[in-house]
């Protein structure tokens, strides 16, 4: 369960403070700061959370075979 916390925390981690980021840089709209975030927070999250997606996926794997 541990890794699958990690990751997860981590996800919306990197959107807070994508979100963030992008309000002070001065977009307000709410949708596009909601979608704009999500596409970035996405990307940047495959990018750098590999390690944690594949223990979640190791986790998973071995949570079958039991």
């Amino acid at each position: 369960m541990r890794p699958f916390l990690v990751y997860t925390a981590s996800r919306l981690g990197l959107f807070a403070v994508t979100f963030v980021v992008l309000y002070l840089i001065g977009l307000h709209d709410v949708f596009w700061l909601l979608v704009i975030s999500l596409v970035i927070s996405g990307v940047a999250s495959y990018v750098l959370l590999s390690k944690q997606r594949d223990a979640v996926s190791e986790q998973i794997s071995k949570g079958r075979d039991d």
